[in-house]
């Protein structure tokens, strides 16, 4: 008894092409439906994967990978050091995001470091290969190489957090401007009046906003924001603690306290105990990215949610999808024109420590 043959051609192996043609799209939707690319339709999706099933397609991954020099395989760099990595929250949640949407698709998952010169120099070497077939940059600095390498080499790339109002890779970042001022202004409608600041690192982007959010909603009060109330750190939590000690040296008479991140704000809190000052009585804290941090703080911290797990799911939809348009042949020019620049918003979530 011989086996069924499906429906395709007869002998031989089922090919895209007739995918296509039994599904009534084009060859390039099969292979956006095939690698898992979310901008597809549930109507289109389904017809695809009815016609596959009905042809019997089976996809020679090692085969489509070298015919359209595809790796199979997506890299997340993170241009900081591993120790800053693993101590905070929001590369995790970052990560997290990142796999959900690789989950349905083949892709692998490449982790890198680049927060040195000798990192940064190997990775250039590893990306000048073509080893992946996109990148996804997390934490990127106004100064780093890494964004114009790979337009220079056109490799598919979504960067986290825009590097400047004229980003020119695809980003996604959340409302940095708004939360920061949403949180000002539940500060100051608490009867604060000294409000302090503990920025990022001033090179970011991100850090930038935030400062400019803080400094408009005094303003909008009839505040000023005196520069000796501002204090720049690095998002890390010595940083933050550091910038505290700054901060209650040049302004003993602060009420409240802005920090733009929940690690800052752990660190901020360690100088304001040591120097017995009662959270929220005598000075007010709030932080940024409502991280576990925040909700396991002592007292529970006022902050900024943003949808960081949402940012790393939206990324690698962003990514996927340049990367399904690279292998149909779209010039880079084109694709260029069609990276979006994406910021969702953010939330104030109020606590104890406010």
């Amino acid at each position: 008894m011989t086996a069924r043959q499906p429906k395709g051609r007869r002998g031989g192996r089922p090919t895209l092409e007739e995918v296509a043609a039994r599904a009534g799209v084009g060859r390039g939707t099969v292979s956006r439906v095939i690698n898992g690319s979310p901008r597809v339709s549930e109507h289109t999706r389904a017809a695809v994967e009815e016609a596959v099933a009905e042809l019997g397609y089976v996809p020679n991954t090692a085969a489509r990978a070298l015919a359209a020099n595809r790796t199979d395989s997506i890299a997340v760099v993170v241009p900081e050091p591993e120790s800053r990595f693993f101590a905070e929250p929001y590369f995790s949640e970052i990560i997290h995001g990142v796999g959900t949407a690789l989950a349905d698709t083949s892709l692998q998952l490449l982790l890198t470091f680049a927060g040195g010169e000798g990192e940064r120099r190997r990775l250039a070497q590893y990306l000048a290969a073509h080893r992946v077939d996109g990148v996804l940059l997390i934490s990127v600095h106004a100064d780093d190489p890494l964004p114009a390498l790979l337009e220079q080499l056109e490799i598919p790339a979504v960067i986290s957090g825009r590097r400047s109002a004229d980003e020119t890779l695809a980003s996604v970042d959340s409302d940095n401007y708004a939360g920061a001022r949403a949180a000002v202004a539940h500060l100051l409608s608490r009867g604060r009046r000294t409000i302090a600041t503990i920025t990022g690192r001033l090179d970011v982007y991100g850090a930038q906003c935030r400062l400019a959010g803080y400094r408009d909603a005094l303003a909008e009060a009839g505040h000023l924001a005196p520069e000796d109330l501002i204090a720049p750190a690095d998002f890390t939590e010595e940083g933050g603690h550091r910038a505290m000690t700054e901060l209650l040296v040049r302004r003993p008479d602060l009420d409240a306290v802005f920090a733009g991140s929940d690690v800052m704000a752990a660190g901020a809190r360690r100088v304001l105990r040591a120097a017995g000052r009662r959270i929220p009585d005598e000075v007010a804290l709030v932080g940024f990215d409502d991280s576990a941090i925040a909700r396991h703080m002592e007292p529970p911290l006022t902050s900024v949610r943003q949808p960081i797990t949402e940012m790393g799911r939206v990324m690698t939809e962003l990514l996927l999808e340049e990367i399904a348009q690279a292998a149909e042949g779209r010039p880079t020019a084109s694709r260029r024109l069609l990276r979006p620049q994406i910021v969702l918003p953010t939330e104030l979530v109020e606590r104890a420590s406010s």
